[in-house]
């Protein structure tokens, strides 16, 4: 069992892909503390994920919390650090799509609630999460990007924003926790049917755009990318077998992260899986200055 021993707290883990991670470290033996503003859905998941523990012993525990509230994050630390041994897992799933149309459209606090969440509730629980880590000397934190983060996503900017500041802020941390031998990647799940899909379909392509909306109906049509491929990539980043590897943003489905540990010290050594700036050079142009 991979995660035998180790506890994860868990944010936006009631439902869709954050359920999922959760599932798949019980699976692998740990103890989680799953976090949601919906007390009642995040109860009936802990409920539903304490039955799958293997053995008497392991925790599922569930605690409300609001990621963009600062003190509900430093209570939720709190929570987890009293009833969970061997605490070493952040994985911050927490997120959503935030209002769909054009910046100078929608609505502007909404636009900020999405930012608030996805990027400051990131950033606030990383916060109260490493002085601990840092103690510690080793530790795992494993933030969740989308595609926002790599490409252009019209009409749903706050999203994109947010997400792409998530993984330059994933990097930042890397740097910054090197010394402690705490590892900080980011996931691209892919394109997941779950609750964030639905809202877009429900918004229509006047929101989101014609062609958006329709590569959304051919991803619901088809399945979607699959839960299980991001809950495993998080699996695999919160093991032993990912010590090392720090300051990426990994595609649970296009990369070969199952066999990144090989590669590790080349993983190092290098750029790659990192958001970069591209140059004339980079495509073989020569535009210098006059």
């Amino acid at each position: 069992m991979k995660l035998d021993g180790r506890s994860a707290l868990i944010t936006g883990a009631s439902q869709g892909l954050g359920r999922a991670i959760a599932e798949q470290f019980v699976r692998a033996g740990a103890n989680v503390l799953i976090t949601a503003r919906s007390a009642e859905l995040l109860f009936r998941t802990r409920d539903d994920l304490a039955a799958l523990a293997l053995h008497s012993a392991q925790k599922v525990l569930a605690h409300v919390a609001d990621v963009g509230c600062p003190d509900s994050c430093r209570e939720t630390m709190a929570y987890a650090r009293a009833h969970l041994d061997n605490l070493g897992i952040l994985v911050n799933n927490a997120g959503i799509y935030g209002p769909m149309g054009p910046l100078e459209e929608v609505d502007w606090d909404q636009w900020v609630e999405a930012v608030r969440i996805n990027l400051l509730g990131t950033a606030l629980m990383c916060r109260e999460f490493i002085p601990y880590l840092r103690s510690l000397k080793y530790g795992k934190i494993i933030n969740l990007s989308g595609g926002g983060a790599t490409a252009p996503l019209p009409r749903i900017s706050a999203y994109a924003v947010s997400k792409a500041a998530v993984v330059r802020l994933t990097e930042t941390l890397a740097e910054e926790l090197k010394e402690c031998h705490v590892d900080v990647n980011a996931i691209a799940p892919g394109a997941l049917n779950t609750r964030l899909l639905d809202e877009v379909l429900v918004a229509g392509p006047e929101k989101v755009g014609r062609d958006f909306y329709e590569r959304s109906l051919k991803q619901r049509d088809s399945g979607g990318a699959g839960l299980h491929c991001g809950a495993a990539l998080a699996v695999y980043l919160a093991s032993a077998e990912s010590d090392g590897i720090s300051g990426r943003l990994f595609s649970a489905v296009w990369d070969d992260w199952a066999n990144m540990a090989k590669r590790r010290d080349e993983l190092a050594r290098s750029d790659i899986y990192t958001l970069r700036r591209i140059t004339p050079e980079d495509r073989g142009r020569q535009w210098k200055c006059a």
